[in-house]
């Protein structure tokens, strides 16, 4: 747990629907949309993040639970019902049940260009956070 804990105050990227930050002083009706992707799309959003993190697994080996490359299945049950926190190297990619954003902890230059590919081939985007 203080690996985690470690991680989540490094730096981090989003992985999302949306191509960039939504700004505060926004004209549009973001969380009007925003519950309507939570209503109405989340399932499908779900699925691109898991497939994200399957593509990942492709590449590289990743932890869950302690567990090293869990089946699929079990991947896909877990970011469907809780909270996962996804060991990639160094690295750690958050899955909550009900966002629709991965964030993604401490990547080096060659998993964060990774993510970006698997990422856009899923139709998402990749931007970074801003650390408070």
């Amino acid at each position: 747990m203080d690996r985690i804990d470690e991680l989540l105050n490094a730096p981090y990227w989003i992985i999302d629907i949306l191509p960039m930050r939504v700004p505060s002083d926004s004209p549009g009706q973001y969380f009007a949309v925003e519950k309507h992707f939570l209503t109405e799309q989340l399932t499908a959003i779900k699925q691109k993040h898991l497939n994200v993190i399957l593509k990942l697994n492709c590449y590289m080996d990743i932890s869950l639970d302690d567990e090293v490359n869990p089946a699929p299945a079990r991947i896909a049950e877990i970011v469907h019902e809780r909270y996962a926190y996804i060991m990639a190297g160094d690295s750690m990619i958050l899955s909550e049940p009900d966002d629709t954003h991965l964030t993604l902890f401490n990547p080096d230059e060659q998993l964060l260009g990774l993510i970006t590919d698997i990422a856009a081939s899923e139709g998402l985007f990749v931007w970074k956070g801003v650390n408070p």
